[in-house]
């Protein structure tokens, strides 16, 4: 039996739709979102009315009809912790998707779970999400910060990561649940996973709290310095969440988070543009030595994704650190619809139950 799959992946300035029958792309756009056009919505799940009226009418153009429709998957976004895998989409994921006091804030990827269920609803079939960046697999010892106030949370590019992580067992010929990997996904923002017998069990908080700095995050910083310039006037309580997460790591030295553009500036003999990526990769790798000792040395793969994955200098640099620890594999760039599309597609062959969403 074959099966149509709707994906659906909204950004900040886009929201990315594509159309699977079964394993094969048939369909594919990105929807592009300027600033004029989303100020009247004072709230990120206030557009949506707005992007879903677009994902309509991307179909219709396409001659997707929805009626032909086997599934509707949509990005999964802060909601409360849960084990990686696919979930229905249902009216507590909803409430708790609204809720930005779950997390201290936002982010369009919440959109995803009410466009899809919209459609779904409308055309009575099922409503998906996969491997949301809330995904939490983390073991006890490593939610353990240094302070009781502040527990160590897993937040990080789950859908990509875990994807890849199948991927990379299948081609290595096992389970993903007898794999030990280290999966390394970067790009605006950075995550570094130890994966022990397919299981998340530790991993950097990926969008505003630790491991190293990136093209827009801050990273780990010392914690004096901190403190002494959260206390010095400069920056309101927003504009620090802004700068840490935003504008700082690449952005805050070199004014970009273009890695094509680093990368040119490098070749033409820019010295600073070396340091701080240099500087950049040094602390990737040191992560990924971390992560070595989470998995005690048994590792049989680490892999690179994400975008900077396409950038041989990067990749080249932490591999010259790291590859005395295992056999190193490349997936560049994201493949989070796919990801998304055989979340959907592995429930509807019966290989994988989709999961209930409660509130615990």
């Amino acid at each position: 039996m074959s099966y149509r799959i709707l994906a659906i992946n909204p950004g900040s300035t886009s929201t990315k739709i594509a159309v699977y029958d079964d394993d094969q792309p048939i369909f594919e756009k990105t929807l592009r979102h300027s600033p004029e056009e989303l100020a009247p919505y004072p709230d990120i799940i206030d557009q949506y009315d707005y992007r879903q009226k677009l994902v309509m009418e991307a179909l219709k153009e396409g001659n997707i009809a929805p009626e032909s429709l086997s599934a509707v998957v949509g990005r999964g976004g802060l909601m409360r912790p849960v084990p990686g895998g696919t979930f229905k989409i249902n009216e507590t994921m909803k409430k708790d998707l609204r809720n930005p006091a779950l997390w201290g804030r936002t982010h369009a990827s919440n959109l995803g779970a009410f466009i899809a269920d919209s459609i779904a609803q409308e055309y009575h079939i099922p409503g998906f999400i996969v491997d949301p960046v809330v995904v939490d697999e983390m073991e006890d010892i490593a939610r353990i910060s240094g302070i009781p106030e502040i527990k160590r949370n897993s937040l990080f590019h789950a859908l990509n990561i875990r994807y890849i992580s199948r991927l990379l067992a299948e081609e290595l010929n096992q389970t993903l649940e007898e794999s030990n990997f280290i999966g390394v996904h970067m790009g605006g923002g950075m995550s570094i996973a130890a994966i022990k017998k397919g299981r998340v069990v530790d991993v950097n908080n990926a969008l505003l709290g630790d491991g190293p700095f990136s093209p827009q995050r801050a990273g780990t910083l010392p914690i004096g310095d901190l403190v002494e310039l959260a206390f010095s006037g400069k920056y309101t309580h927003t504009e620090l969440i802004k700068y840490f997460s935003k504008n700082a790591g690449w952005m805050a030295y070199l004014g970009t988070d273009n890695g094509i553009e680093v990368y040119n500036r490098i070749q033409k003999g820019d010295a600073f543009a070396k340091l701080i990526t240099d500087a950049m990769c040094y602390k990737v790798a040191k992560e990924i030595g971390g992560c070595a000792a989470v998995l005690e040395g048994k590792i049989d793969a680490i892999f690179f994704s994400g975008g900077l994955s396409f950038n041989e200098y990067i990749v080249e640099y932490i591999k010259s650190k790291i590859q005395f620890l295992a056999p190193i594999y490349l997936y560049p760039g994201e493949k989070e619809m796919e990801a998304l599309a055989q979340g959907g597609l592995r429930v509807l062959r019966g290989i994988e139950k989709a999961q209930e969403y409660v509130q615990i």
